[in-house]
């Protein structure tokens, strides 16, 4: 059984400022920072540190090199990546001297991914095969499709919520991680308890991850559902801490564990990674988490 995570890639450019430039405004930063992002690629490295077999596809431009090389780095299978015509993905982020940011989002190549280099990367794929995706690339309904025609284990993480997510075959999908937002967007409903009774109505064969911050998690699949409460700690950046959740949960999961074993570990693994600054640097290993 293998892993492929079809997502996004981004170059994240971080400015510390005073305060965020106004309009017409000329300002000096402070300090600038060039670090990796996207939550397909933390979510691979995740996986990997997970000891998870993981292969990411997605398209960079050639300015991509950073993201290939962190990628490689943390175990992650790159030999599927398309390097592309145009830039890589981009966050333009200021934050001021209180924490408050701004960010410009440059989807880039991300949104270079047509239906033929998807036909191309799930050549190598077949029934049972793990696929998770995000929604930060393009064509991700004809991915759904085309998975499902395979037969493949399809996972969702339907963050960002935009209007693309209309246009999913939600009921195509083996299983979907959402916080509270994602989840009231897809079910209709506010309350917990409420979310993940109309999700099971609606997809009655879903397998459903409901994050809930600093509460905890909730897991629901036809007559299993239990909470999972989070660890207790001194968050310092709570960046990737869905990201290793989901990363964790799936690579368990390719490794035999179950709801419950996936649940609790991927708990703790996103406990750690709130107590360090950074996304993908603060995604703790393997043997850090049990």
């Amino acid at each position: 059984m293998k892993i492929l995570n079809f997502g996004s890639l981004n170059i994240d450019k971080v400015y510390a400022v005073d305060s965020i430039v106004k309009g017409g405004e000329t300002i000096d930063s402070l300090s600038f920072a060039e670090n990796v992002g996207g939550k397909g690629l933390n979510q691979s490295i995740a996986i990997a540190k997970a000891g998870g077999n993981v292969y990411h596809a997605g398209c960079i431009g050639k300015d991509g090199e950073i993201l290939l090389d962190t990628l490689k780095e943390n175990g992650v299978d790159i030999s599927l990546i398309k390097t592309v015509d145009i830039s890589s993905g981009q966050a333009i982020i200021q934050v001021d001297k209180t924490g408050q940011n701004c960010i410009i989002l440059y989807h880039g190549a991300n949104y270079a991914v047509d239906k033929k280099y998807i036909d191309e990367v799930l050549d190598n794929f077949g029934a049972d095969d793990i696929l998770i995706l995000q929604n930060e690339i393009s064509n991700i309904d004809y991915i759904i499709k085309q998975a499902k025609e395979k037969n493949m284990k399809i996972f969702l993480n339907p963050s960002p919520i935009n209007e693309a997510l209309e246009k999913y075959d939600i009921a195509s999908l083996n299983g979907i991680f959402v916080n509270e937002h994602e989840g009231a967007y897809l079910s209709g409903k506010e309350e917990v308890a409420d979310i993940l009774q109309e999700l099971s109505i609606k997809y009655p064969d879903l397998e459903t991850v409901l994050t809930f911050g600093d509460k905890g998690a909730y897991y629901h699949y036809k007559d299993e559902q239990f909470f999972v409460p989070a660890c207790k700690v001194n968050a310092v950046d709570t960046t990737a801490a869905g990201d290793t959740f989901t990363g964790y949960f799936i690579a368990l999961k390719q490794q035999g564990k179950t709801a419950r074993e996936c649940m609790q570990i991927a708990t703790k693994a996103s406990a750690i990674t709130v107590t360090r600054k950074g996304a993908a640097v603060a995604i703790p290993q393997a043997k850090e988490v049990y």
